[in-house]
């Protein structure tokens, strides 16, 4: 039976979209019109300035009815094979796990290839529940593709380059949505106040863009139930007032629909035609949203809503304008304003203002949303990520970001001024996203769906081709606004480059320089110094290995925790790990050693641990680990090896599935067992030092890295180290404060690593 209000455990691991499939009909529709105010707000505001952005050239010179069905051909037809056939009834097929987006499809390619650039990844991370990797017949097609990747590093690195292309044009998005909807639908009351001066229509847009950022920290599950009933409002409106308008002054309109035109508008207005294109394809900026978004609803219920709603809505809403504009072609720059009916306007005017703020909503979440998949996959620097809602999974908030997004919203503003200037930079970033998509759609039909290069290639080149043509007319605007987009891009693009290159450089810096385990076995139990009470947490990025920073304690302190456990915590390339799944436990070195390794397991889209006790989670974990030790059949080697460190000896195991059993204090673990640990029947020797250690206290070590370029690098690489990835280093947030360590218990080793 389906639950209209799924448990908090399975909303933040996703296991509510599985559960999907099995829902009610009901359910479905309820989870359709729940869509629109989150994922739909975007596209459904485009027709405040698509007509208005296509005739902004020397096209509204063109001010005959061939030129406005052409365009009108075109803008039906872009939406349907984009928005409809490509995304909704091919892209959505392709989702991780019930996530969408860029980033998801990197992640399914990086999973059935190898394609990562993630370090730290190994064999048993495939074991997860939601790796999903199915083991079935290669083609020919896609083992030449994988082995073409994997024999050419830097083809990897280049597709790397490319997704991050597409992110950041994604985040591009949320500077240009919010600034080009509002300043498109204050606009509108020019109509009606002819002597307003732009200045007061800039400074109200300001204001609203102001406010609108100002609330982003309550989160936006607080006021989403006021989101649907606004898109809806909205749609119906276009929708109704699209029919009047072809009842009223055209009603063969639909004529236009013929492909014909399209090619008509090519012949009779030559370069101008083309160029037109730019505007053109705003009329599909949101539909890589609605794919970004897809993780908080099901894929049925996506298409529901766009297809029954959505589309023919936003049809009627361009039909209704073309007709208008067919008899009066002087209102072309204020046209959608002017062809709302007298009576109606200012309720209108309102329900558009109310949309564009929702529109806007929906780029900014989902900014965050990848900015927060970036820094888990260590493309972008650490942010302060604030998880806004227990009960709505995946809604974060990050300040540093939200003020970043609004500083660049006011610039464009008030710097343009222009809504014509900021569609063509909006323009770009959405084309490039769409090919970004497209192309790494066309690797999961080779490598995941193991389809014949003939259907891949169809793909490529009947949307590819349609995409590029667009993208060729929107360089051409380069000039007039679309710099912006790419500066923007580039800029987030340099950061995310050079951030995961520094982080790369780093991992090889602690694989080289790893702690022999010969070194260790010849210290003794002791180490080579005093054991004393308590557990010893050293974080590292290795997950084999003792970490160099174990070294520089063993040479310059005198002391050391008599139980020491080595902490990796790593992202791997699915959106969420099952709690259960979380932990993988192991021994390092003999038994008398008391030296354990701890690999803790996040996916792109997890809560990080911040949200629950992890000292008393990884203490029950390890108590566990060492009473099902030897139980069963070890698959990970033996765990006195001495060649541990390239083998080293795991045991995974299975939390209870209640959260409150997974996390037992020491005080409760006594009470649980009368007060006496020594001696218990249920409790091995070790299990009782574990807990006497954990009495005792734990403290964090955890080495703090400084990065230098080598004398012998390049200019580049000394500026992009030296200067670029050291200023990120020393203003982003410290690992003890992403790990939340308490600072009471927190040791830092200062290590330097030369690139």
């Amino acid at each position: 039976m389906f639950h209209p209000k799924p448990s908090f455990e399975s909303q933040e691991y996703g296991l509510h979209n599985q559960n999907l499939n099995k829902a009610s009909c009901s359910a479905v529709l309820s989870l359709a019109y729940q869509s629109l105010g989150v994922i739909y707000g975007d596209l459904s505001t485009s027709p405040l300035y698509v007509y208005k952005t296509t005739f902004s050239g020397k096209l509204s010179l063109h001010e005959d009815d061939e030129e406005i069905y052409g365009v009108l051909s075109f803008i039906f037809w872009t939406f349907t094979l984009i928005a409809l056939l490509k995304y909704v009834f091919i892209v959505m097929s392709a989702d991780d796990n019930g996530e969408g987006g860029t980033f998801a499809l990197y992640s399914l390619l990086c999973r059935h290839a190898k394609l990562s650039m993630l370090p730290n990844q190994q064999e048993t991370d495939e074991k997860l529940s939601t790796y999903g990797v199915k083991k079935t017949a290669e083609t020919w097609q896609s083992f030449a593709l994988k082995s073409f990747f994997e024999k050419h590093p830097k083809f990897r690195k280049g597709l790397l380059i490319f997704v991050l292309l597409g992110t950041c044009m994604t985040i591009g998005d949320g500077v240009f949505t919010p600034a080009i909807s509002v300043l498109s639908a204050v606009s509108g009351v020019k109509i009606k106040v002819t002597g307003l001066h732009d200045n007061y229509v800039v400074a109200i847009s300001c204001v609203i863009l102001v406010g609108l950022f100002s609330i982003q920290h309550h989160g936006t599950h607080r006021v989403a139930f006021l989101f649907a009933p606004i898109v809806t409002a909205w749609l119906l409106s276009i929708a109704g007032i699209g029919i009047y308008n072809i009842i009223q002054w055209n009603p063969r309109i639909f004529h236009a629909l013929s492909p014909v035109y399209m090619v008509k508008l090519l012949k009779e207005t030559g370069r101008e035609g083309w160029l037109s294109l730019g505007g053109v394809v705003l009329s599909i900026t949101g539909v890589e949203t609605m794919f970004a978004d897809l993780g908080h609803f099901s894929t049925l219920s996506v298409k529901i809503a766009f297809t029954f709603l959505v589309y023919p809505c936003l049809v009627l809403a361009y039909l209704g304008e073309a007709a208008f504009l067919s008899r009066h072609h002087e209102d072309i720059q204020q046209s959608f304003y002017k062809a709302i009916p007298e009576t109606i306007f200012w309720p209108v005017f309102i329900v558009a203002t109310f949309a564009a703020v929702v529109g806007s909503q929906a780029a900014i979440s989902a900014t965050f949303s990848i900015i927060s998949q970036c820094c888990a996959l260590n493309c972008f620097p650490h942010v302060k990520i604030v998880h806004t809602s227990r009960k709505i999974y995946g809604q974060v908030y990050i300040p540093e970001v939200n003020w970043m997004l609004l500083s660049l919203c006011l610039a464009v503003t008030i710097g343009l001024r222009d809504t014509n200037m900021i569609g063509h930079a909006y323009g770009l970033a959405v084309t490039v996203v769409m090919f970004v998509t497209t192309c790494l759609m066309t690797m999961v039909m080779i490598i995941i769906w193991k389809q014949r290069i003939v259907t891949a290639a169809a793909f490529l080149v009947l949307f590819g081709s349609v995409e590029l043509l667009y993208l060729s007319a929107g360089i051409f605007k380069i000039p007039k606004g679309g710099w912006i987009s790419l500066l923007l891009s580039l800029t987030f693009m340099s950061v995310m480059f050079i951030w995961n290159y520094g982080k790369l450089k780093k991992h090889e810096f602690d694989l080289e320089n790893k702690v022999s385990m010969n070194r260790i076995l010849s210290l003794g139990p002791s180490l080579g110094m005093v054991r004393v009470p308590g557990i010893g947490l050293v974080y590292t990025n290795l997950a084999t290995g003792i970490p160099a920073i174990f070294g520089h304690f063993v040479t310059n302190l005198p002391a050391f925790h008599q139980v020491l456990v080595f902490v990796c915590v790593k992202s791997i390339q699915v959106p969420y790990v099952k709690a259960e799944e979380r932990m993988l436990m192991g021994r390092v070195g003999p038994q008398e050693y008391h030296m354990f390794r701890c690999i803790v397991r996040y996916g792109y889209k997890d809560v990080p641990h911040e949200n629950y006790n992890f000292e008393n989670r990884l203490v029950s974990a390890l108590v566990e680990f060492l009473e099902t030790e030897g139980k069963g059949k070890d698959e990970f080697g033996d765990t006195e090896s001495e060649s541990i460190e390239e083998n080293v000896a795991e045991h995974m195991f299975t939390l209870p599935d209640r959260e409150e059993k997974m996390v037992r204090s020491l005080k409760e673990i006594e009470e649980s067992f009368s007060g006496s640990l020594e001696g218990h029947p249920n409790l091995n020797d070790e299990s009782v030092q574990i807990l006497k250690a954990r009495e005792s206290g734990i403290a964090y070590i955890l080495g703090h890295s400084y990065a230098k370029a080598k004398k012998s690098s390049t200019i580049f690489t000394k500026f992009a180290i030296d200067v670029v990835y050291s200023f990120l280093s020393r203003n982003c947030r410290g690992t003890d404060v992403v790990l939340n360590v308490p600072h009471t218990s927190l040791l830092e080793v200062g290590m330097i690593y030369y690139v």
